[in-house]
């Protein structure tokens, strides 16, 4: 459609030369921003803003944990943000019930 790529399964549309990366080497990098739209780094330390359930665990994530040191990946379902939390252990958290501390 002209200058507009669609896709047939969704129907959305853009402008090619946007969505590419400059040169074929390059990387485009990826901003996290937390449930206030501060942004994220590696490393940061994070409070969680909502009470979290977790499966197997009766008492779940109290709003107002602490969470250190976290680390960025490109997760599954949202998920994008890795990290340890005491009591819980290794766990991925949402980017959008965090805010940066």
């Amino acid at each position: 459609m002209n200058a507009l790529v669609v896709c047939p399964e969704c129907g959305h549309e853009w402008v090619p030369a946007e969505s590419g990366a400059e040169g074929g080497d390059a990387v485009a990098e990826q901003v996290i921003k937390d449930s206030v739209g501060n942004v994220l780094q590696d490393g940061d330390t994070v409070v969680v803003v909502k009470a979290l359930k977790v499966k197997g665990n009766p008492s779940g994530i109290k709003a107002g944990t602490k969470v250190r040191s976290i680390r960025l990946v490109d997760g599954v379902d949202g998920h994008d943000i890795d990290c340890k939390i005491d009591g819980f252990g290794a766990m991925q958290l949402k980017s959008s019930v965090v805010k940066k501390a």
